[in-house]
């Protein structure tokens, strides 16, 4: 039974997203209501709005966008014990369909899974829906309180601050090594900041814009390079988070690994045929590792944020619910100076509550990775 209406941020198709309503719905056994606050926009969001698909996942029908998300509790269902209503929590937006098991040689990789369900992805029919709404059910089991201190706007870049706590730890010691992140969109700054949780000596972020930049550096990159204004990758650098994304910056970005070095793919590379130069991948003797999503590195990003992590400078612009239609463009704009968007999705959100678009960057520039944790 329903017990109200809702908002939705729903994509109908290629350029039609609508904010539509819907039952509110009631949680089921096993289940949690969460009443929503706050949602970070990521590049499959955008995706979806823009084109109507995701990597290889297409819309069949109307999809809820959204899975950097967080709340409180609104309601218990029957038999969920340990999770209390009023209680802060983010959510982990993947769910394995099937029976779980893994080949021995990835045993616990659960990123690896073939068949995941992931909030707002079109990857099965009938799709998932996401977390860009006022109230959604989730399974108890998906739910992460939120540690004493950490409010729901820094709850909703748990998520994608998992994705980069995963992939710096794809290399087994980062202490005191010299590290380069190429692409210093909002995943590249998180994996920059990592880094430096993580004891990276120094770290180097280079990026097309001096925007994503100066946001890369509020997270605690040691130096920055400019690439658009002719300023070249550093040399032999000993481990590098390839965030990009940019077949084009596959070559530039060997020839600046280290021989012997390291080399982890963040950025979503496309799925079709591209043409880049890979000499050095075998001349260098250069390990080359992917790195996708995460396991359970939510609840890493939980206790680093706890322990005072400060993710807040990512955060560029703030839009209510009802303009989520202008907070994907501004997300998608390369000229608009955007790291991560937030959108406040309920009443009564934890951080900044101002219903304006808040700039927090005021220099024109343009950000060169925005696809380093697609939800499909």
């Amino acid at each position: 039974m329903s017990t109200g209406r809702m908002r939705a941020v729903v994509v109908h198709g290629p350029g039609d997203v609508r904010i539509d309503e819907r039952d509110r719905p009631t949680p089921g056994a096993g289940e949690v209501l969460l009443a929503l606050e706050w949602g970070g926009i990521c590049g499959s969001d955008i995706a979806y709005w823009k084109n109507g698909a995701s990597g290889t996942a297409s819309l069949a029908h109307p999809l809820v966008l959204g899975h950097e998300v967080a709340g409180r509790i609104a309601a218990l269902g029957a038999g969920v014990t340990g999770l209390d209503e009023g209680q802060q929590v983010t959510v982990h937006p993947a769910q394995l369909v099937g029976d779980g098991i893994l080949p021995d040689r990835i045993a616990g990789r659960t990123n690896l899974y073939p068949h995941v369900r992931y909030f707002g992805s079109a990857a099965f029919d009938p799709h998932t829906d996401g977390g860009f709404s006022e109230f959604r059910t989730v399974r108890a089991a998906q739910v992460r309180p939120l540690p004493d201190g950490v409010d729901t706007q820094q709850g909703a870049l748990a998520e994608p601050l998992a994705v980069a706590l995963h992939a710096v730890g794809r290399v087994p010691a980062l202490r005191g090594r010299t590290v380069l992140v190429n692409g210093a969109g909002p995943i590249g700054s998180l994996v920059v900041a990592a880094a430096k949780h993580s004891g990276a000596g120094t770290v180097i972020a280079t990026d097309l814009s001096a925007n994503s930049l100066a946001v890369a550096r509020a997270m605690g990159a040691d130096e920055t390079r400019d690439i658009s204004r002719g300023e070249s990758l550093p040399e032999d650098v000993e481990v590098v988070f390839e965030a990009s994304g940019a077949p084009s910056a596959l070559g530039p970005v060997l020839r600046s690994t280290a021989r012997g070095g390291t080399l982890v793919q963040v950025g979503n590379l496309p799925g079709t045929a591209v043409s880049a130069a890979l000499g050095d991948l075998v001349t260098r003797e250069i390990t080359w590792i992917g790195s996708y999503r995460f396991v359970e590195e939510i609840d890493d990003a939980l206790r680093a944020l706890r322990d005072g992590l400060d993710v807040s400078p990512v955060i560029t612009h703030r839009f209510p619910l009802e303009r989520a239609e202008e907070a994907l463009a501004v997300a998608a704009d390369p000229g608009s100076g955007s790291s991560k968007v937030l959108l406040r999705l309920g009443g009564g959100a934890g951080g900044t509550n101002s219903g304006a678009a808040d700039a927090g960057w005021s220099d024109s520039g343009t950000p060169h990775s925005r696809t380093s944790d697609s939800g499909t």
